[in-house]
């Protein structure tokens, strides 16, 4: 399992999970409609298809079926953390989670920074 980890300093975390996991639970509700065609975004890529969410008020866990990202709001900022078989997949959860935060945080600035972690056992969810 590939791993890579990413904090991003806000003081606004939960309001940055609640948000991220907004969307990737509509992502999911929409994978499960029938005879609708992927959405795709504007630099032509399909989003991945979301499997699960689950969330709390300060953590959760975004299921892709071939990786994971698992999200958790403390007070320093909100710490990403993506896990997949290989790096395609991590390379896929880094850019989508990239992606829609720095979207969504332009007015804080939010940058994300991801560093890969080698030979790091899984985290439970």
């Amino acid at each position: 399992m590939l791993t890579s980890e990413a904090r991003v300093e806000t003081g606004r975390a939960d309001r940055y999970l609640a948000q991220l996991t907004r969307h990737t639970s509509r992502m999911s509700s929409m994978g499960r409609q029938l005879h609708r065609r992927p959405h795709v975004h504007g630099d032509g890529h399909v989003p991945p298809e979301v499997r699960k969410v689950e969330t709390s008020d300060a953590h959760a866990v975004v299921d892709f079926g071939w990786g994971r990202c698992i999200m958790q709001a403390t007070p320093p900022g909100l710490k990403l953390r993506a896990e997949a078989a290989d790096a395609e997949g991590l390379r896929r959860i880094e850019d989508g989670i990239t992606t829609r935060l720095e979207k969504i945080g332009r007015r804080d600035r939010l940058k994300v920074t991801w560093q890969q972690r080698i030979d790091e056992p899984p985290v439970e969810a």
